[in-house]
């Protein structure tokens, strides 16, 4: 389908607003469904590494008070 100018193709013979608006949205959807994964996943590491930090600290300060050494932080 070709259009003589950018004002018809915009236009569509009066089905423009309809057509953009579908491919607007089709875009905005196809966006979200990579971006909003890619955050989850991002957050999910940030905990996990949250989670790791914490338990190690545990472990450390466990291992120090068995073996009767302080360290004051």
């Amino acid at each position: 389908m070709y259009f003589e100018s950018f004002a018809q193709a915009w236009d569509m013979a009066g089905h423009g607003s309809y057509v953009w608006s579908a491919y607007a949205l089709t875009f905005a959807i196809v966006m979200a469904l990579v971006v909003l994964p890619v955050r989850r996943a991002r957050e999910t590491r940030r905990q996990i590494v949250a989670e790791q930090r914490r338990r190690r600290a545990q472990t450390e300060a466990a291992a120090s008070a068995a073996s009767g050494e302080f360290h004051a932080s």
